[in-house]
């Protein structure tokens, strides 16, 4: 299910460096959110490009802290590269245009539509050595990123959550279905 085409606007990264998609909740907890902090700035000092799709929450905390780290990001869009999804991350895109890539493989003037979130995912995990879900509802778009990246013989990596919450049940049952469990950094430069 290659994408026919893909924009760019940006700077890819050589094809010997190595990227992983970090994707994860729309709503992240606090602990979320320190977890993505605290290894996607180790990942990004240990010259990782991160990947993720620019929405609220973990992905949107994902492209900041590797720009904050010095790293590089890309974003992949689920619209055309001139209409920036949430409009609210519009600093954001320019700051990754300066620091790495966004992307798309809708042309440009193309709304962000349902059905184009999960398209995109594939892309996402089609350009990393792995996937790295965060945090994770039963339902998350995460999920699908991920069980797109096991398709494509992609590396998947879960940070385990409490039981109790409901952002980790699905990061939770990845774990349970094989993935790797996330404590720091380490974890994933090991398996990379």
């Amino acid at each position: 299910d290659y994408p026919p085409v893909l924009y760019v606007r940006g700077n890819l990264p050589s094809q010997d460096e190595p990227c992983l998609a970090v994707v994860g909740t729309r709503r992240p907890t606090t602990y979320g959110r320190h977890v993505t902090e605290e290894i996607v700035t180790d990942l990004a000092r240990s010259k990782i490009t991160i990947i993720s799709g620019l929405a609220r929450g973990i992905d949107s905390i994902a492209h900041r802290t590797a720009l904050d780290a010095g790293g590089k990001t890309i974003a992949v869009f689920a619209s055309g590269l001139d209409i920036v999804y949430p409009g609210e991350n519009a600093k954001l895109a320019r700051n990754i245009i300066e620091h790495g890539a966004l992307i798309s493989e809708y042309p440009l003037g193309t709304k962000p539509k349902a059905e184009n979130f999960p398209l995109r995912n594939r892309i996402m995990s089609g350009l990393s050595l792995g996937v790295l879900a965060v945090e994770a509802g039963e339902r998350s778009g995460a999920l699908i990123t991920t069980h797109q990246a096991v398709e494509q013989n992609r590396d998947v990596f879960a940070i385990p959550g409490s039981i109790f919450s409901p952002m980790s049940k699905g990061t939770n049952r990845l774990i349970q279905e094989g993935a790797k469990l996330v404590c720091n950094c380490a974890d994933v430069l090991q398996e990379l």
